[in-house]
C-alpha cells in the first residue's frame, strides 16, 4: 500500500511484457500497450478504508470507470476471467476492489489481488496481440506490476481538436451516425459543492452525438450559463453515484450508445475549478 496514495496517479506497467494497463478506447475494456504519454495510462488512486481495513480502486485518468474484475470468462486466447472498467455506483462493491501484494522483487512491484481472490494479469507474453488483461488465481509471472508514480499539475490539459465534420459521415454510401448518449450535468458551486443525486433539482440533461469533447465543452458552455456563454469550464465525469470526479479531458469512449454520462461543470477561476489536479503524463 506504501506504493499507492490516495488521490494520485500511476501507471502499471507488466514487468514482463513492459506495456502499461490502458482503458481501452470503447471506455469498457482494459488491454495492454506500450504507449506512456497517455491518459488511458494513468490510473487515479482512491482508497476505501472497510471494516475489514483499506482497499485500493483505480479509476481511470481518461474516463474516471473503475477497474473491475468479472465472473465473465476471458476472451480467447486469455486465461481466467475478464478484467473491465465499470461505474461505482453502490458502497463496497467488491469487484472494483483490490490489495497491493509484495512481489519479494523491488519496492515498487507488485500484485494486485482483487476481493474475490484473483490477480489482475497481463496476457500476450508469447502471442503479443491477445494484449487483454484478465484476473486468474493460477500463479503467473505476468502478474507482476511495476508501479510507477505520476506528477500531478496544476495546468488543465488541452483538449483534442474537433473533427472536421459533423458527428456523422458516409459509409459506403450509407449515412455512418456516431454514439449518441444522454448528458445529465449540473453546475458547481464556487466552493465545489452540488447536488449528489441527479435527480436534484440542478441537474439538467440533453442529448449529444459524437466523441468530441471540445464541442461537448461548447455545448456545456452555452447551457451553464443559459444566456452567457462560459468558454473557460471544466468538466469532470462521474461514473458512479461513488465515483470519485474525473477531469475529462480526451474524447469521450468510442462506445456507448444510449449511455448516460454524468458531468459536474467547474466554471474557470473559482476555488474548485483551482484544486483540480492533472496527471502530468509526458513527464519522465
Amino acid at each position: 500500500m506504501d506504493r499507492f496514495q490516495d488521490g494520485h496517479h500511476v501507471r502499471l506497467r507488466s514487468r514482463v511484457s513492459r506495456t502499461y494497463l490502458h482503458a481501452a478506447d470503447d471506455g469498457v475494456g482494459v488491454t495492454l500497450h506500450e504507449r506512456r504519454a497517455s491518459m488511458n495510462a494513468a490510473w487515479a488512486v482512491h482508497i476505501y478504508h472497510g471494516d475489514d481495513g483499506p482497499y485500493l480502486l483505480f479509476h481511470s485518468a481518461a474516463y474516471g470507470r473503475y477497474l473491475a474484475a468479472t465472473a465473465t470468462p476471458a476472451r480467447l486466447g486469455h486465461r481466467g476471467l475478464r478484467a473491465e472498467l465499470r461505474d461505482y455506483d453502490q458502497p463496497g462493491v467488491e469487484a472494483v476492489m483490490w490489495q497491493a501484494v509484495g512481489s519479494g522483487f523491488a519496492d515498487d512491484v507488485v500484485l494486485l489481488r482483487n476481493v474475490g481472490g484473483r490477480y489482475l494479469r497481463a496476457n500476450g507474453r508469447y502471442i503479443r496481440w491477445n494484449a487483454g488483461v484478465s484476473v486468474d488465481n493460477s500463479f503467473s509471472s505476468m502478474m507482476y506490476w511495476v508501479v510507477e508514480p505520476i506528477p500531478a499539475t496544476e495546468d488543465m490539459p488541452a483538449l483534442p481538436a474537433p473533427p472536421p465534420n459533423p458527428p456523422y459521415g458516409y459509409l459506403l454510401g450509407v449515412i455512418h451516425l456516431e454514439p449518441e448518449r444522454l448528458i445529465r450535468f449540473v453546475r458547481a458551486q464556487d466552493d465545489g459543492h452540488y447536488p449528489e443525486d441527479p435527480e436534484d433539482e440542478g441537474w439538467q440533461q440533453f442529448w449529444f452525438r459524437g466523441t468530441s469533447a471540445f464541442r461537448l465543452r461548447d455545448d456545456l458552455g452555452f447551457l451553464v450559463g443559459a444566456v452567457v456563454y462560459y468558454p473557460d469550464i471544466a468538466m469532470c465525469v462521474r461514473a458512479g453515484r461513488y465515483g470519485r470526479l474525473t477531469p475529462l479531458v480526451v474524447d469521450l469512449p468510442d462506445g456507448g450508445y444510449g449511455d448516460t454520462l454524468e458531468i459536474v461543470v467547474f466554471l474557470a477561476d473559482t476555488p474548485a475549478y483551482n484544486e483540480l489536479r492533472h496527471p502530468d503524463v509526458h513527464a519522465e
